[in-house]
């Protein structure tokens, strides 16, 4: 059945979207890209709506996961996850992932990279912990891999780690500088291998008159 395109208006809640009408009724609304080609007046076949309709509900589910994408980088799963939370049918969704993927606009190999580079420069963690966030972002364990492979080693991650929080540290005695920054190291997933040498380094920088991580001042007392 063929139907003719009478009036396309803008839609009052989305501009964006606009509203078709076909033989003086209102038929369906869809975005202005895909009505830029319509015009009053065109045929329409029963085929030719819903392709419209379907590539719609493409573009629509495309613009929502880059909406949620523009906050900060995302995975594949989180991706997935948001989309499904909408009630959005899965096929739509696996389309729009791909369609994301073919545009290099969601890549978990360099979500993971940038996610290990992230934390190494503002929040430093050990590489167990590194591999857990990664693993709850739903990164797959091969990609997880290739992230760390030639990151740093627990110990220096958590001399950076140490020097980002020193100078809360720096009046109190060497037991309980000992005790915070040693706790503190521990709930960034570091071993007691890694914080002993960090302890030292740190504890002498900050008293630099201090031998052996003994203070001349006797802080300890």
């Amino acid at each position: 059945m063929i139907k003719m395109i009478t009036a396309i208006e803008p839609q009052k809640k989305d501009p964006k979207r606009v509203n078709i009408y076909l033989d003086g009724e209102f038929a369906f609304g869809i975005s202005g890209i895909l009505a830029a080609w319509l015009k009053v007046g065109q045929s329409l076949s029963e085929e030719k709506i819903n392709t419209l309709i379907s590539d719609d509900g493409l573009e629509n589910t495309y613009q929502k996961a880059l909406h949620f994408m523009s906050v900060r980088p995302r995975s594949i799963a989180e991706v997935r996850k948001n989309l499904q939370g909408r009630d959005i049918p899965l096929i739509l969704i696996e389309e729009t992932v791909k369609r994301l993927q073919n545009n290099s606009l969601l890549n978990d190999l360099k979500f993971a990279q940038d996610w290990v580079g992230n934390r190494n420069d503002f929040r430093p963690r050990s590489q167990s912990v590194l591999r857990l966030e990664l693993r709850m972002k739903g990164i797959a364990e091969e990609d997880i891999q290739k992230a760390l492979e030639n990151n740093l080693d627990d110990e220096t991650l958590a001399l950076l780690a140490a020097q980002k929080y020193k100078h809360r540290l720096k009046d109190l005695n060497k037991l309980e500088f000992r005790k915070k920054i040693s706790g503190y190291l521990s709930r960034k997933g570091f071993s007691f291998t890694s914080i002993n040498p960090v302890f030292t380094a740190i504890w002498n920088e900050i008293h630099p008159g201090s031998e052996n991580g003994v203070s001349i001042n006797n802080e300890e007392n």
